[in-house]
């Protein structure tokens, strides 16, 4: 049997696959093994994986594409997996970026995007990333993400230089004060998924000029600051991710403007993992 994983921070998208080609898919808790111990990462494993895996021995290979997945870190996913999955010989562990790009490049050369929480990018050579801009998180870079977007958002908010029906309507619905909103930035945990747990918000309110040309500018940035560096302009930009595929109208007129264009948008990576790694 197979294991094919897409984690990142917040959820971890798993596949089975059995020999007769019957998929079992499910998810567990977001695993990112930069600020997570090995014991909270067995932990995860341990409880919410191993419940949908009742043949554990029967795993031979695993695909497993994670946040945090960096050269240091890879061995210790391998080594937690292995506790696990003691057959797994053909075990491949490796970035969240890389599994983007197998899941919209395929085997074919191209560009390839994460826009979801956070951003990344890649050139991608058909097997392996030739090229990364540094997305460098939330606070340092990450434009066109969900964090970055909810950030730009309640700066004018809470400085109200948005429309005072947008200002007192958000305000009013969910109830936050600007203390609230500085305690959770600045004090409480995961500051980067409060950020972007605003995106439903914002999508729900994209009639609101100024608030559409914000997120255009967001994913202007993007672009400007991330795919400028690969030097194709006249290859297209493949994207996976929440944010590419509930805002693509935005995405697409940022992408003209920059003198780019879309070309596959997935939703989920692991759905363009499961094709073309089974």
């Amino acid at each position: 049997m197979i294991i094919i994983a897409d984690s990142g921070s917040t959820k971890t998208d798993w596949c089975i696959i059995e020999p007769g080609g019957v998929k079992t898919r499910f998810s567990t808790s977001g695993i990112n093994p930069v600020v997570m111990s090995e014991d909270v990462v067995r932990g995860i494993l341990r409880n919410e994986l191993m419940p949908h895996v009742p043949h554990a021995l029967d795993i031979y290979t695993i695909h497993y594409f994670g946040a945090g997945c960096t050269p240091a870190k890879i061995p210790v996913m391998e080594h937690l997996l292995l506790e696990l999955f003691p057959h797994a010989y053909n075990m491949r562990v490796a970035s969240d970026m890389l599994g983007a790009a197998i899941a919209a490049c395929g085997k074919k050369e191209g560009i390839a995007a994460i826009l979801g929480t956070g951003s990344n990018s890649c050139l991608f050579d058909g097997e392996k990333i030739v090229q990364n801009t540094p997305c460098l998180g939330f606070i340092l870079g990450d434009e066109g993400g969900g964090a970055v977007m909810g950030k730009l958002f309640l700066n004018r908010i809470l400085k109200r230089t948005f429309p005072a029906s947008l200002c007192d309507k958000f305000l009013t619905e969910t109830g936050l004060t600007q203390a609230d909103i500085i305690n959770k930035v600045y004090r409480e945990e995961a500051p980067n998924r409060f950020l972007a747990s605003f995106s439903p918000f914002i999508h729900a309110n994209l009639d609101v000029p100024e608030l559409r040309q914000m997120v255009i500018d967001n994913f202007r940035a993007f672009f400007r600051n991330n795919i400028t560096q690969y030097q194709h302009p006249e290859w297209p930009v493949n994207f996976v991710g929440s944010m590419a595929f509930h805002y693509r109208s935005e995405l697409e007129e940022a992408a003209k403007l920059e003198g780019f264009k879309v070309g596959k948008l997935i939703k989920s990576p692991i759905d363009g993992m499961i094709e073309n790694l089974s």
